[in-house]
C-alpha cells in the first residue's frame, strides 16, 4: 500500500496528525486538535475500545490511588464520581464518555498495532507501519502510548511446566473461579496491594511472595453523597473548589515529602509506620511487611485494607523468594514445594517511558534507540527529541509524576503539542526539530536536581534504569512543570520551510 500521494510536485500526506494510542493522553491530544479546528488526523489504537491502562486492567479491586476529582480532565469535571478513589470500570467509562462527547470517535482506528515508523527528509513526512504491513503517512506524529501498558512476565525456572492457571493482573482471567482455590499472589506493588483484599475472602487459601515489603499510606475511601453529586452538578464550580484544594494538598504538601531526600520525609514514615503497628499485631507479620528502606526511595502506595487481609488465617505472607515452578505449585528458595491451583502474576509493567515502543527511524536514518543510547531516554520536557521532527511524545521521559494525577502532566503536554503543530502550519514549515544544545541544558538540569529526591536515596525501584538513573518521574511539583510547557518557543527548535 503507498500511502504518499504526489499532486504536482509536492508529496502529501495521509493525515495532517497521528495520535499512537487511546489512553487518557491520546484522547486528550485528539480533543485539543478538534478544539483548534485541526480535523485531518487519527487516533490509532491497537485495542477495540479506548481507555489504555484502565482498559486492560480489569483485576478485583483495580482502582486509581489519586482521588477522582484530580484524575480526571480539568474542562470535563464528572459530579458522579462514585467514590474518593474511583474503580478501573468507572474510569474507563469516563475516557469513552469524553472521546463521544468530543467527537473523537470519528477518528478511531481500533485494531491497529504499530510496528514502526520512517521519517522522510526530503517530504517532512512520517511513515507510519502497521503489523499487517500496510502503512499511514502523516505531517506530525503524536505517541501517547503510554508508560505502565506491557505486563512484566517474570522468567521463572520451569513456570511453563505448571498445570494450574497462572496470568498476570493486567490480564486478569475472569474465566478462572478462584472460590476455595488455593492461590499463589507473586509481587507486592500497587496491583497486589488491591487484589490481596478483593480475593482473600472467597480463596481457601492465599500466599503472597513478596520480595520487599512496600510503605503503605492509608486510603480513606469514602463513597460520595447523593447530595454532594447534586451539588456539584448544580454548582460545577463547587467541584472545580474542591479539585484545586487537593491539588493544592498534593503539591504543597506531599510532594516535598515525597520528592525531596530531606528529614520531613519522618513525617510520612511514621504514619505509613504507625498503619502497621495498628493493623498488624502478629511480630513475624509485623516484621515481614516493615520495609527496609527509607520511605519515597519507592513507590508509595495507598490502601487500609491491606494489612487487614495478610492478617487472616488463611493468608501467608513467603518472604524466602522463588527458585521455580513445578507442575503442582512453587518451589521457595530455601527449598519448599508449595502446591497452589491458580497463581496469579503481580509483577508489574515493563516501563517504556525512556525507551522507544516500536522501531523510530528520524533524521540520517538514525533509530531512537541510537539517539538516546547508553545515556537513557532523553527530551526536551518530556516532549520532543532532536533528530525526530514533528514527533511529539506524551508522558515521555521525566515528566512522570512521583505525588499527584499524571493528568496535570499530560494535559499541559496536549497543550504544548497543538501548539507546536499550529505554529508549524501557520508558519508553512515542513519540519520542527528541537535543538539539541536545548535538550541537552534541560537534561542537565532536571538531572542536576534528580540527586536531592527520595528517588534517588538507596533502593532500587522501577523508577531507575540499570544504570541507577531516573529518567522516570520529573523532580518538582506539577504545577511547575504544566507552566514550563504553558508556551511553545519556535526559537528553541530548528526549521525547515515547506
Amino acid at each position: 500500500m503507498n500511502s504518499k500521494v504526489s499532486v504536482g510536485d509536492a508529496v502529501q500526506a495521509d493525515h495532517e496528525v497521528i495520535i499512537i494510542g487511546s489512553g487518557f493522553s491520546g484522547v486528550n491530544a485528539a480533543i485539543r486538535l478538534k478544539e483548534e479546528g485541526i480535523e485531518n488526523f487519527v487516533v490509532l489504537e491497537r485495542a477495540h475500545d479506548v481507555g489504555g491502562t484502565w482498559r486492560d486492567n480489569t483485576y478485583p479491586g483495580c482502582a486509581c490511588d489519586v482521588p477522582s476529582h484530580l484524575y480526571s480532565y480539568s474542562f470535563e469535571q464528572n459530579p458522579n464520581w462514585s467514590r474518593a478513589y474511583s474503580g478501573y470500570s468507572e474510569i474507563q467509562h469516563y475516557i469513552r464518555h469524553c472521546a463521544e462527547k468530543y467527537g473523537v470517535m470519528p477518528h478511531l482506528r481500533f485494531g491497529v498495532e504499530v510496528t514502526g515508523a520512517q521519517y522522510d527528509e526530503g517530504t517532512g513526512i512520517w511513515t507510519i507501519k502497521k503489523e499487517t504491513g500496510e502503512s499511514l503517512t502523516a505531517k506530525s506524529v503524536i505517541s501517547a502510548v503510554g508508560g505502565l501498558v506491557n505486563p512484566r512476565w517474570p522468567n521463572f525456572k520451569g513456570m511453563d511446566s505448571f498445570k494450574g492457571d497462572i496470568f498476570h493482573t493486567a490480564r486478569w482471567n475472569h474465566d478462572v473461579d478462584l472460590a476455595g482455590k488455593r492461590v499463589a499472589v507473586v509481587g507486592t506493588g500497587a496491583s497486589a496491594i488491591q487484589v490481596v483484599p478483593s480475593i482473600q475472602e472467597k480463596v481457601g487459601s492465599l500466599t503472597l511472595f513478596q520480595r520487599s515489603a512496600p510503605w503503605i499510606l492509608p486510603k480513606p475511601n469514602a463513597a460520595v453523597s447523593d447530595k454532594t453529586k447534586k451539588l456539584f452538578k448544580r454548582f460545577p464550580l463547587a467541584q472545580r473548589m474542591v479539585r484545586n484544594s487537593i491539588l493544592f494538598l498534593s503539591e504543597a504538601i506531599f510532594a516535598p515529602l515525597v520528592i525531596l531526600d530531606t528529614p520531613l520525609q519522618n513525617v510520612l514514615q511514621k504514619i505509613a509506620s504507625g498503619l502497621i503497628k495498628r493493623q498488624v499485631k502478629d511480630p513475624v507479620l509485623r516484621a515481614k511487611v516493615t520495609p527496609d528502606f527509607h520511605i519515597g526511595c519507592k513507590r508509595v502506595l495507598f490502601a487500609s485494607d491491606y494489612y487487614p487481609a495478610l492478617c487472616q488465617p488463611h493468608v501467608d505472607v513467603v518472604t524466602d523468594g522463588i527458585s521455580g515452578f513445578t507442575e503442582t505449585g512453587i518451589i521457595t528458595a530455601d527449598g519448599r514445594e508449595l502446591e497452589f491451583d491458580v497463581v496469579v502474576l503481580a509483577t508489574g509493567f515493563s516501563v517504556d517511558i525512556a525507551n522507544a515502543p516500536f522501531d523510530i527511524v528520524g533524521e540520517g536514518d538514525e533509530p531512537l534507540s541510537t539517539i538516546w543510547g547508553r545515556a537513557g531516554g532523553k527530551a526536551y520536557k518530556g516532549i520532543t527529541v532532536p533528530q525526530l521532527p514533528n514527533w511529539y511524545l506524551m508522558l515521555g521521559p521525566n515528566t512522570g509524576p512521583g505525588h499527584t494525577s499524571v493528568l496535570i502532566y499530560t494535559e499541559a503536554q496536549a497543550d504544548y503539542i497543538v501548539q507546536a503543530i499550529k505554529t508549524k502550519r501557520e508558519n508553512n514549515l515542513k519540519q520542527l526539530s528541537v535543538k539539541a544544545d536545548v535538550l541537552s541544558r534541560y537534561h542537565t538540569r532536571v538531572q542536576g536536581r534528580m540527586k536531592y529526591t527520595s528517588w534517588t536515596s538507596g533502593c532500587q525501584s522501577w523508577y531507575l534504569d540499570e544504570h541507577g538513573e531516573n529518567h522516570t518521574l520529573f523532580p518538582g511539583l506539577a504545577s511547575e512543570y504544566a507552566l514550563s510547557v504553558r508556551h511553545f518557543k519556535l526559537s528553541e527548535y530548528d526549521v525547515k520551510p515547506a
